[in-house]
């Protein structure tokens, strides 16, 4: 795949939610004004592997639907599956796309962005590839939390802070709000949009 970058504007790699894909991620994100948009250049990118399951999204949004790993929640850890498969995958198509300035996701794609720079910093993932500048992240859970245990290639994701500039959508009434706001906290100096919708991807409106 050729690589085509738009000159003077931050390459943003990002990652669709749990069972989407990247056409709806797409679509949600270019719901936000274009005065943000066209300061962007943005690469939407389908997780590896096909949904296994049932897909939260059906009868709103168009299948196919796909999935960054799979995992299972118990009473006390969570156990992956085709994690470090994934982190692979997208290490292999930043190499072949980039170079990225930094990443956006939204639900398990932004608890992928969240992890990635210390994993980086670790030198256990994306070592073939700059050093992340920036992570955006909607709806994102940590890895480590209360509520996930962490993957074993990521378990020191969070042993130190993080200081890659973040900026995190927290939703009022999201599920995941504990957990995103356990990953404010996991960053340095993190810049947070609070919003009153639940888990999804907020239109930004400025008055």
């Amino acid at each position: 795949m050729a690589k085509i970058c738009a000159p003077g504007k931050p390459r943003i790699l990002c990652l669709h939610g749990f069972r989407t894909s990247a056409a709806i991620l797409e679509t949600q994100i270019r719901k936000w004004p274009e005065s943000i948009l066209e300061k962007l250049d943005l690469v939407f990118l389908d997780a590896r592997y096909p949904s296994a399951g049932k897909s939260s999204v059906e009868g709103i949004f168009d299948p196919p639907y796909y999935e960054w790993f799979q995992f299972q929640v118990h009473q006390d850890h969570t156990e992956y599956q085709n994690y470090e498969e994934c982190i692979a995958y997208i290490e292999d198509f930043m190499v072949q796309n980039g170079p990225f300035d930094g990443l956006l996701g939204f639900s398990q794609g932004a608890s992928l962005c969240a992890t990635l720079p210390g994993m980086q910093e670790e030198g256990v993932a994306l070592t073939k590839v700059p050093k992340i500048k920036f992570v955006i992240i909607i709806s994102g859970a940590k890895a480590g939390g209360a509520k996930y245990t962490a993957p074993k290639l990521a378990a020191n994701a969070f042993a130190a802070p993080i200081k890659c500039p973040s900026l995190h959508f927290i939703g009022e009434q999201d599920f995941q709000k504990t957990e995103g706001l356990a990953l404010i906290d996991s960053f340095v100096d993190p810049l947070v949009i609070h919003h009153p919708k639940a888990h999804t991807v907020p239109r930004l409106e400025f008055r």
